[in-house]
């Protein structure tokens, strides 16, 4: 099994092409079908799929079309720091950490 921390780009592109590809046959559809479905052109499906490079927007459609949102929002997590407990944090006096000598 690969160490998916350690993935390249390039193979972090082919992981996710072939799990597009599985979630695709999955719901026993072909290309031209799950293209239509995300209104991106069989060329963009087929070059997500091969891991060839594809925009985020090409993306975002298969992943919706493929009913995968899920996959988005493990991209984009809810943010759970609010900007008035920054700034709380920011006003609290901060402590002086003294190095002992030897």
């Amino acid at each position: 099994m690969i160490e998916r921390n350690n993935l390249t780009i390039d193979e972090w592109e082919a992981e996710i092409g072939q799990q597009v590809r599985a979630a695709r046959i999955a719901r026993n559809l072909d290309q031209a079908r799950l293209a239509a479905a995300a209104d991106v052109s069989i060329g963009a499906l087929a070059n997500l799929e091969r891991g060839n490079g594809s925009s985020l927007k090409t993306v975002i459609a298969v992943a919706r079309a493929l009913g995968r949102t899920d996959w988005l929002q493990a991209l984009a997590p809810p943010v759970t720091v609010s900007p008035l407990q920054l700034l709380r944090a920011k006003k609290s006096p901060r402590q002086r950490v003294r190095v002992r000598s030897h």
